[in-house]
């Protein structure tokens, strides 16, 4: 799998993993963007996602996104800057399950004027199919 730009911020194995699961990147995310591993459940999955676009791993964000709904291009933009996740509510989403939904609150600023800040509020729906978790879409 391709690498992540060297335009968004590129974290070692040993530091905290964007998603801010409390592990390390190299524990947490980095496995499943490099392509070593696959998310267990939905909420790792979102996870794996928000880290995506904290580090412009532009090709594993379209690869984990369903085909019915996924873009044919995805452009990132490096001077956002994510920097937190909260979790808010998660349905279903387990190991076993078809089907999931994780709420979330993303958190950004722009890097380049570093005055322009948001949160992206989100109640994404994920679907498990041959084994693999992928984001569907946004049902808020």
């Amino acid at each position: 799998m391709p690498t992540p730009s060297s335009a968004f911020p590129q974290p070692s194995a040993s530091d905290r993993c964007p998603c801010l699961s409390g592990s390390p990147f190299g524990e947490c995310c980095d496995r499943f963007l490099t392509g070593g591993a696959h998310a267990p459940t939905a909420e790792q999955l979102m996870r794996s996602r928000y880290t995506g676009y904290a580090v412009g791993a532009r090709d594993y964000l379209l690869e984990t996104w369903h085909p019915s709904t996924r873009p044919t291009e995805l452009a990132l933009d490096p001077a956002v800057r994510w920097y937190r996740l909260d979790i808010e509510r998660r349905e279903r989403g387990g190991p076993l399950d078809r089907d999931g939904v994780v709420e979330f609150r993303a958190y950004w600023r722009n890097h380049a004027d570093r005055t322009n800040r948001g949160v992206q509020h989100e109640t994404s729906r994920f679907l498990r199919e041959r084994g693999r978790w992928r984001y569907v879409d946004a049902i808020d």
